[in-house]
């Protein structure tokens, strides 16, 4: 597994030269908050999908630096050597709340917090920001391509397309999380459970003298599994005329055919209605190709013949949006027990942070279930009670609304206390049955391709007007 590697220095350097920095000024204990969020979300969507805890999990449980890692800083000649000393018996010890994966989350709420001594908070936001903007990419991209595909299958085949070893491994985890019933990736079968699944390549079908020879060859093979690729040489005249040779020979348990080029509406329709003639109304039709949710959406609009789907590139890359934009910024630091808020200006509205030590609530209307918004406040701010409650646009503060009858959930769980890990991670199988259930509590609006319905993130008026106070204080 990847996990087993030391992945301590995979880190930006200036992670390092702070470190140092802040040890050298007599900081490096200081306790200091950080919030990792998101400003965007993917494709213009509505919403988002939290991913990858697991593996940032793993990261913060196993740093270490090696005596490779303390040579390497050694020799460039810019360490003070009481810090490397300091390394070599480094150990993460700050508090840890995230949000737990699976769970849809919006902009510019904080999907996880650090909280502990700044040489140490500061050190992992490198990592933890590679590991949760990847798998919450992959998972938001795959729960679009699920939402597009209805009630059908959508299996990940975007392995050999993948922007590297980790990004295959983990973005075929994250696609499960999102919604797809497995994938290509077979390291991730073993290592994560996500079920591998896949037939044949065209090279099966050109090693045999003819089609139906590799066709029965397969067959005979995997009598339980037959799914013939039919569009080596051609879909109508010779793919389904002898699969369906095929099948009427050999009889098998499992019938099914894929095409992977052509015009896929207008070739699974004709299919569909060869198949059926043939006596074979079982035989399920599977389609690849360069698929993403808006071609998905288009073909079956056009009345296409489609029992499953295997998305790719345009899965595995995020190829429309390949960037989650996940940032990881101070927004507090304890001084004696007391907590001093930060904020950073920015003249792009877009890159001010809300500051604060927080806490995240998100309110359900108890007659539907529905998700009515997200409430940001400062920690030690009561909660939302049930009772009538006034929610606003921090963007646009002359929107407001009041909400009754509803619950409330805290979205951040504890996972580490003082370095103590205090979670038990989920078996993926449990995150994927959580996010299915968490995306329908979103309203249909929200999840729309196109211009979907903003879903809002309130801040409580007590932050607000602290926020204000901040940006106001930063003027003079």
């Amino acid at each position: 597994m990847i996990e087993k590697l030391n992945l301590t220095m995979l880190t930006d350097y200036y992670e390092i030269t702070m470190a140092n920095g802040y040890f050298q000024s007599d900081l490096k204990d200081d306790i200091a908050v950080f919030d990792l969020f998101f400003r965007r979300v993917p494709d213009g969507g509505g919403y988002a999908i939290m991913a990858g805890l697991e593996q940032a999990i793993n990261y913060l449980e196993n740093l270490n630096f090696t005596d490779e890692d303390i040579d390497y800083l050694r020799k460039k000649g810019c360490f003070d050597e009481n810090f490397l000393e300091y390394l070599k018996t480094f150990k993460f010890e700050c508090d840890v709340w995230a949000i737990p994966e699976g769970t849809p989350i919006f902009p510019n709420e904080p999907i996880l917090t650090v909280r502990g001594p700044v040489i140490q908070a500061q050190f992992v936001e490198t990592m933890l920001l590679l590991l949760i903007n990847h798998q919450s990419l992959i998972a938001t991209k795959a729960s679009r391509i699920v939402y597009a595909a209805g009630d059908r299958p959508v299996m990940e085949f975007g392995t050999r397309r993948a922007h590297g070893v980790s990004a295959a491994v983990y973005g075929a985890r994250a696609s499960y999380i999102g919604g797809c019933a497995g994938t290509a990736c077979a390291i991730s079968d073993r290592d994560y459970g996500v079920s591998a699944l896949g037939t044949m390549a065209h090279s099966w079908v050109q090693m045999f003298p003819t089609e139906y020879e590799a066709f029965r060859k397969y067959a005979e093979i995997y009598p339980d599994n037959c799914t013939f690729l039919v569009d080596t040489y051609n879909v109508l005249k010779s793919g389904i005329p002898n699969a369906v040779r095929i099948f009427d020979e050999l009889k098998p348990a499992k019938k099914g055919i894929r095409i992977d080029s052509g015009d896929i509406a207008y070739l699974t329709k004709q299919a569909r209605k060869m198949l059926d003639e043939a006596g074979h109304p079982d035989c399920k039709i599977v389609v690849s190709n360069s698929l993403d949710e808006y071609v998905i959406q288009d073909i079956l609009l056009e009345g296409a013949c489609i029992d499953s789907f295997g998305v790719g590139e345009r899965l595995i890359t995020s190829k429309s949006t390949p960037v989650f934009g996940g940032v990881y910024k101070l927004v507090a630091l304890d001084q004696g027990g007391e907590l001093i808020s930060k904020i950073k200006v920015s003249e792009n509205i877009e890159k001010i942070t809300n500051p604060g030590f927080k806490k995240l609530y998100r309110l359900y209307d108890k007659n539907t279930g529905k998700a009515l918004a997200d409430i940001i406040t400062l920690h030690d701010e009561p909660a939302p009670d049930g009772n009538e409650y006034e929610i606003f646009d921090p963007n646009a503060i002359w929107k407001r609304k009041k909400i009754t009858n509803y619950e409330v959930k805290e979205l951040q769980v504890p996972i580490f206390e003082k370095g103590k890990l205090v979670y038990e991670k989920p078996h993926i199988d449990e995150i994927k049955d959580f996010c299915r259930e968490q995306m329908k509590t979103l309203w249909n609006e929200t999840r729309r391709f196109e211009k979907p319905q903003t879903y809002y993130v309130d801040l409580s008026e007590k932050l607000y007007n602290m926020k204000l106070q901040l940006l106001e204080n930063a003027k003079k």
